[in-house]
């Protein structure tokens, strides 16, 4: 009798023959397998898709599509799991055998099927799938670790970049808009000073689930460096951008954050940059735009959301054109020339 893992492993027995379906059927089941069948080719592969089988008994010779398509179609198809297919034929040939593993199957098995035979080749092909199943869960994880923020579960920074990369030749290549939002939590450094490295963590951690609740699905949003949060919007022109900031850092402002011993409050400041504009040609320029104007927004008095080219932004750019030139005409040294 099969184990407790067998019995739950699920395999479709794919033969345009009754008797064969009923056959196979009853020697897998009464060892312990949940059987499903299908008469051709194409209810395999639609049934497969439905819901992916633990392992596939899979017939060569069957009418409009034959064993080999349909072993080609499943193994070529990444959306799938690694699913192993045990082909059956009365052929008996090298030829066959080799077109067969050719074309995708696992392994073999010739008719008329001796069932302890066909037994040990399910087992074996079951523990191989359940080593395959094991490594994609282990590179899943691996993948996962290293484009994702440790603490937060956003994006990491390289991997926000990379998605910047993309995202902007496709907005260039296609003239579709793209906004992008840089995010720094007010006076942070005084939350760890005052109530200590745990606390800070657990105000970053809430505060990267208000922007995840706030965005689309379609944003990326990441966590940029130390308090510093970026979030890519792709479509948004510049006014949406500031609505999408705007309603975050409302968010924000209104979260009472909590953390073992105690709450506290805090806000947000927000940079805003949206592409196409007329000073800005790549992707570095627009992250460039948006520090800009996160850095106008913390010298403002924090707790908003400011533009690159806004009133607010201009404004401020004025006063320290007017700043610089004081100084120098006054005999002073101009900032950029230390």
């Amino acid at each position: 009798m099969a184990d407790e893992k067998q019995r739950a492993s699920r395999i479709l027995i794919v033969d345009d023959q009754e008797d064969n379906v009923e056959v196979l059927r009853a020697g897998l089941e009464a060892r312990g397998y949940d059987c499903d069948s299908a008469q051709d080719g194409e209810e395999a592969l639609r049934k497969v898709d439905a819901m992916p089988p633990d392992l596939i008994l899979l017939d060569v010779t069957m009418p409009r599509m034959d064993g080999h398509e349909v072993a080609r179609r499943i193994k070529s198809n990444p959306a799938l799991p690694f699913i192993p297919i045990i082909m059956q034929t009365a052929l008996d040939s090298i030829e066959s055998k080799v077109e067969g593993l050719g074309a995708g199957a696992d392994d073999y098995i010739t008719k008329p099927i001796n069932f302890a035979e066909l037994e040990a080749r399910v087992r074996s092909m079951l523990r191989i799938k359940k080593l395959q199943d094991e490594i994609a869960k282990a590179n899943e994880q691996l993948t996962r670790m290293a484009v994702t923020d440790g603490l937060t579960g956003l994006y990491n920074r390289r991997h926000l970049e990379e998605r910047l990369h993309e995202m902007f030749d496709h907005s260039s290549r296609l003239h579709e808009p793209l906004g992008c939002v840089m995010f720094d939590l007010d006076h942070f450094k005084s939350v760890n000073d005052t109530h200590g490295h745990q606390a800070g963590d657990e105000v970053l951690k809430q505060a990267a689930s208000i922007l995840k609740k706030v965005a689309r699905e379609v944003d990326r949003v990441g966590r940029y460096g130390g308090e510093e949060f970026m979030v890519l919007l792709p479509g948004a022109v510049g006014d949406a951008a500031v609505t999408f900031a705007e309603r975050a850092r409302q968010e924000v402002e209104g979260h009472v954050f909590t953390f073992d011993g105690g709450t506290l409050r805090r806000t947000m400041s927000c940079g805003v940059a949206a592409w196409p504009h007329p000073q800005i040609k790549h992707r570095e320029q627009l992250v460039k735009a948006a520090d800009d104007a996160l850095y106008v927004a913390k010298e403002l008095g924090r707790n908003r959301a400011v533009r690159f080219d806004g009133a607010e932004f201009n404004a401020h750019s004025e006063n320290d054109d007017e700043h610089v030139e004081t100084t120098a005409g006054a005999g002073g040294v101009a900032p950029g020339e230390h």
